[in-house]
C-alpha cells in the first residue's frame, strides 16, 4: 500500500508538471501568433473595471495611474542636450553663422493691437520705445504692407495679421510664456494712447525701483478715466492704493479697484506675472473684460504691494472705439453696440468661471 500510494503521488506530480509546461508553451505560441491581443476596457465588464479602480485607489501599494501626455513622452525621447523648451521673437538672418546673427538681444517686449487708421498714433508710441524693445504689431484689419512704406521701424517689427480679433486673442495664441521667456517685461497695449509724457526706459526704471510685477502708466486726469486708482498723481513716482472709490468696493485688505488693480488698456507684466496671466486668459472670452479684477491672483500676497500705477510716466487714453467698428450690425444694433454687449457678457461669464473654479479648488482642499 505504501509503494502504491507513493507511485500515485509521483504520477500526479508528473501530470501536473506536464500540464503546466503545456499551458506555458500554449501561452507563448498564442502571444507570438496574436501580438495585438491585449485586454482593454471594452473587453471587460464595467462593474469589474469599477471594482478594479476602487481597489487600486484604496491600495497603499498601488502605483499611480498613468497619464497619457503624448507631448511629454515625445520630448522625453530626445536627449536632454538637444531640448529647446523656450524660444524668443528675435529675428534671424538667412545666411552666415547663427552665433553672429544678433547684434543686440532686446530685454523687453512691446505689443500693440492696431488698425491702419491709427498708424500715426502707433508711430508716436513706438518712437518712445528704445532698441532694447522688440516691437510686435497685431493687425485686426488685415493691412500690414502699407506700414513698411511709411515707417522705417516697421521693417524690423514683427507683424501678425488676423482680421477682426482682439489683443487678448492674439496674446493667448502668440505670446505663450515659453515664447516670450527672454523678455523681462511685456507691454500689451491698445492703439489709442497718447504718449507725450512717456518714456519706456524711464518707466522700466520705476517698475524695478518699486518692485511692481504688474503695472500701468498713470492716466492724465484732464482727459478722462474709468477708475480713480488709474488717475495720475502729481509729485509722485508710483501709487498702489486709492481711497476715493465707493467705500463698499474697498475691503480690508484693499482689493480691486481700490488696490492691486490696473486696467487692460495698457498693462505691463513681469515675466513671472505674465506666465500666470497667460494661463488665466480664456480662449473664448476675447475682450478680456473682468481680467483686470483677477490679475491680483498672479502675484504674491500682499498683492497690493506688487501691482501699481506709475505716475512719473503717464499717458492719455483717447477712447477711440476703432475695434468696435469691426463688429457686425445685428437686430437693429450698430456694430459697436454688438461689440459692447459682447464685452459685458464676457465680464459676467469670466467672473462666474473664476468664482466656480475657486469654489471647486477650496472644496478639494
Amino acid at each position: 500500500p505504501t509503494c502504491s500510494s507513493s507511485s500515485r503521488r509521483s504520477d500526479d506530480s508528473v501530470k501536473l508538471l506536464t500540464t503546466a509546461l503545456f499551458a506555458i508553451a500554449f501561452g507563448i505560441i498564442l502571444g507570438l501568433s496574436f501580438p495585438s491581443l491585449w485586454i482593454t476596457e471594452t473587453s471587460l465588464p464595467r462593474n469589474l473595471l469599477h471594482s478594479i479602480d476602487i481597489s487600486h485607489r484604496n491600495s497603499d501599494i498601488a502605483t499611480p495611474p498613468t497619464v497619457n501626455d503624448n507631448s511629454k513622452a515625445c520630448a522625453e525621447r530626445l536627449p536632454p542636450g538637444i531640448v529647446a523648451s523656450e524660444s524668443d521673437l528675435y529675428l534671424r538672418r538667412l545666411w552666415g553663422s547663427p552665433d553672429e546673427d544678433l547684434k543686440k538681444e532686446p530685454r523687453y517686449l512691446a505689443t500693440f493691437t492696431v488698425g491702419y487708421n491709427q498708424r500715426h498714433n502707433i508711430d508716436a508710441c513706438v518712437n518712445k520705445f528704445s532698441d532694447n524693445f522688440t516691437i510686435v504689431l497685431f493687425h485686426y484689419d488685415g493691412r500690414t504692407s502699407e506700414w513698411n512704406d511709411e515707417f522705417e521701424w516697421s521693417k524690423t517689427a514683427i507683424h501678425i495679421s488676423v482680421k477682426k480679433q482682439t489683443k487678448w486673442w492674439y496674446a493667448k495664441r502668440f505670446l505663450h510664456p515659453d515664447i516670450v521667456a527672454r523678455y523681462d517685461y511685456i507691454f500689451i497695449w491698445d492703439e489709442d494712447l497718447g504718449v507725450d509724457h512717456f518714456n519706456a526706459e524711464e518707466y522700466i526704471k520705476m517698475v524695478k525701483k518699486h518692485g511692481l510685477e504688474i503695472s500701468q502708466p498713470g492716466l492724465d486726469p484732464e482727459t478722462g478715466f474709468n477708475w480713480q486708482i488709474t488717475k495720475r498723481r502729481e509729485h509722485s513716482e508710483v501709487h498702489k492704493e486709492e481711497t476715493d472709490e465707493k467705500l463698499d468696493w474697498c475691503s480690508n485688505p484693499p482689493r480691486p479697484p481700490c488696490a492691486a488693480f490696473v486696467e487692460i488698456m495698457a498693462p505691463v507684466f513681469s515675466r513671472a506675472a505674465w506666465r500666470c496671466v497667460w494661463h488665466m486668459i480664456q480662449n473664448d472670452l476675447v475682450h478680456g473684460w473682468g481680467l483686470d479684477f483677477a490679475l491680483r491672483r498672479c502675484v504674491e500676497e500682499p498683492a497690493y504691494e506688487k501691482i501699481g500705477i506709475v505716475d512719473s510716466q503717464w499717458i492719455v487714453h483717447q477712447f477711440i472705439p476703432s475695434l468696435g467698428n469691426e463688429g457686425k450690425a445685428d437686430n437693429g444694433k450698430a456694430p459697436w453696440q454688438g461689440v459692447r454687449d459682447r464685452c459685458q457678457l464676457e465680464w459676467k461669464l469670466f467672473e462666474k468661471r473664476v468664482e466656480n473654479a475657486e469654489k471647486d479648488y477650496f472644496k478639494s482642499l
